[in-house]
């Protein structure tokens, strides 16, 4: 029988169509083969997880918050270029202003890279001539945190050479040991039940379970603001923000300013990792509208740690956000006029004890409630 003979176009279809037959079977294999491979990894993974659930929170959190800040560091400078076009030369003035806006814009956030510093301590090395005070100065902190450190009595009088632990923020670091509590380790340190929320609002500080606070023996904890006791027992007298009393709540204020949400003292203030400040009250007590708006948000909507809450949108480019409520007494939808009670304070949601959680958006952004309220 004779052979077919064909032609070099078409041993080249045939080839062609070989191969793909042969791709399409050898895809499908390596597919389903990496398809398991991954459900095995993602099994693994979810199990591991799920049995540790909680204890990678922060970690996940604070790699992402790192990387975010990275991105905006290294890409920002380009996508601030883009999206600006250079003004003609006769505008100098709006030159100054763009050139004043983005130092601005830098300075603030590099400083917040710097303070944040991962929760790092600096090692600092006396140089010829320093004082304690000087050092303190440079990495913005109060000379009481650097001696309370470094175990340093107020005469105390440095080395060149010597070393120093400099801490992120100003208080102090605490050793866990067994049976303590954060309200126990609060207490030590002169904070009370509703202070000891800046222990739990420092986003460097880790708990074995972050709904309980649990500690493990041994481990260092970062107590903000807390004030380490003399010798004889009695706290140093160094005033804090906590000491700061609210005025009363019934205030009225011009139409587009804010009144005092709530009666108390200031137990947290606002700082890089609290953008909010905290009223408390161990009596509780109403809230109140800070200025008149929309209610949006009412309750305890979701699992986070904002507990029962309320937020106002004024219409304005403000917004209002109030946490941590025994109970919301405004619904959805509902219009509120400003000093109009809107629920009662309590300790519901990721808290240590009775007070209010306050903040102030403008157009998204968290502000200092401060530079409004006084």
């Amino acid at each position: 029988m004779a052979s077919v003979k064909l032609s070099p176009l078409s041993r080249l279809g045939a080839d062609i169509l070989a191969f793909i037959v042969f791709l399409r079977y050898y895809l499908r294999v390596r597919a389903a083969r990496w398809f398991r491979q991954f459900e095995h990894f993602k099994s693994l993974l979810v199990d591991l997880l799920y049995k540790k659930r909680g204890k990678y929170a922060r970690p996940f959190l604070h790699s992402g918050v790192i990387g975010l800040v990275f991105v905006v560091i290294t890409i920002g400078p380009v996508i601030f270029d883009q999206g600006q076009e250079p003004p003609p030369p006769e505008t100098g003035q709006a030159i100054l202003a763009a050139n004043a806006f983005a130092a601005d814009f830098y300075t603030q956030t590099a400083d917040e890279v710097r303070r944040y510093r991962g929760g790092e301590i600096l090692v600092h090395t006396v140089s010829e001539g320093e004082a304690l005070s000087q050092i303190a100065q440079r990495y913005g902190l109060e000379t009481t945190t650097v001696r309370w450190e470094n175990d340093l009595r107020e005469d105390a009088t440095l080395k060149p050479g010597q070393t120093l632990r400099i801490l992120p923020v100003d208080g102090v670091r605490h050793q866990v040991s067994r049976g303590e509590t954060i309200l126990s380790i609060a207490k030590k340190y002169g904070l009370d039940q509703a202070e000891a929320q800046v222990i739990v609002d420092y986003p460097f500080n880790e708990f074995l379970n972050n709904e309980t606070f649990e500690l493990a023996t041994g481990q260092a904890l970062m107590v903000p603001d807390g004030v380490k006791p003399d010798p004889a027992g009695q706290l140093s007298s160094r005033r804090t923000v906590a000491s700061r009393l609210t005025p009363d709540a019934g205030a009225v204020s011009a139409t587009g300013s804010f009144i005092w949400p709530a009666t108390g003292r200031i137990s947290q203030g606002y700082s890089f990792y609290h953008r909010a400040i905290d009223i408390a009250n161990t009596g509780g007590g109403a809230v109140l509208a800070a200025d008149s708006g929309e209610v949006l948000i009412s309750g305890w909507v979701d699992n986070s740690g904002y507990g029962n809450r309320v937020l106002i949108d004024h219409g304005n480019g403000f917004q209002t956000l109030y946490a941590h409520f025994s109970v919301a007494q405004v619904r959805p939808g509902q219009r509120v006029n400003r000093g109009d009670v809107i629920g009662q304070m309590g300790s519901t949601g990721r808290s240590t004890g009775v007070h209010l959680h306050f903040e102030i958006r403008q157009g998204g952004v968290l502000i200092n409630p401060l530079s409004f309220l006084q």
